[in-house]
């Protein structure tokens, strides 16, 4: 049982994060609380359907005719499936990757390449869950997968890993020594030369450095700062600047000049 397996993602930054996977331990004890709410779901879905096919059986009758009975049991099984799946894919969707036993369990589901899942990774997963529970067939493929994927993984391109260390940061940290800087660099630079793409990669940098090494940071911070003074034709960095700060004084001068925001949703 790989119950401590790493696995490293490659950013489109082409930096490698580690995570270490959820492994079946945890991966059952999160099914296992969200069976529990699931269950009480269903029970309020039985009652309700049950309550309403009694209250409306002449209108069912007449609409379904003298097969009433099969109609509504078919009806019930396909909505039920449809709340067994769509509780999944709605908490995966929305709190990016977790349901409320995952978060519990403290794991989360997230792409091959590290990003958070979206609707179509979330619903290819519910979809074939129900194959991965028949007959054990998910825990088999996770016992004996090196990536600890169950078939809805593999097909949909995730890995489930655990969420003690975050992703990214939600929000971004500027520090007191970018500010004067990038008040400079609009008067020394062109940062008009600066596309979008170029400010959406050093905004991201900026987000992920907190979860990266300091080897791929330092690295990173380096490549990322001798790519933009080329682009800005900045033939040297202000003196005792770190690449860090001056990415920070970079991202705060371009949006400083409202080139971003059209179009970003920012």
């Amino acid at each position: 049982m790989h119950l401590f397996n790493k696995i490293k993602f490659r950013t489109p930054e082409s930096v490698e994060l580690e995570f270490t996977l959820a492994g079946i331990g945890n991966r059952a004890w999160a099914l296992l609380i969200d069976y529990h709410v699931l269950a009480a779901i269903m029970t309020v879905f039985v009652v309700v359907w049950v309550t309403v096919a009694v209250q409306l059986a002449d209108l069912w009758t007449r609409i379904f005719g003298k097969q009433v009975s099969l109609w509504l049991i078919a009806i019930a099984f396909i909505t039920g499936f449809a709340i067994y799946a769509g509780y999944f894919v709605f908490f995966e969707t929305l709190w990016h990757g977790q349901t409320p036993g995952k978060r519990f369990a403290k794991i989360r589901v997230v792409r091959d390449d590290g990003r958070p899942v979206g609707l179509q990774q979330a619903t290819l997963r519910a979809l074939l869950r129900p194959i991965d529970e028949f007959f054990y067939v998910g825990a088999l493929f996770i016992i004996f997968n090196n990536s600890e994927k169950r078939l809805g993984d593999l097909a949909a391109g995730t890995i489930v890993i655990q969420a003690q260390r975050p992703l990214a940061s939600t929000t971004l940290t500027i520090s007191e020594q970018a500010k004067p800087i990038y008040e400079h660099l609009l008067q020394v630079a062109d940062l008009s030369t600066l596309l979008p793409d170029d400010f959406a990669v050093i905004r991201e940098y900026l987000l992920r450095r907190s979860v990266m090494s300091t080897k791929a940071r330092m690295n990173l911070a380096l490549e990322l700062t001798q790519q933009v003074q080329d682009i800005i034709d900045l033939e040297k960095l202000p003196e005792a600047v770190v690449p860090d700060v001056f990415l920070e004084a970079v991202y705060l001068a371009y949006k400083e000049t409202g080139e971003w925001g059209v179009g970003s949703g920012e």
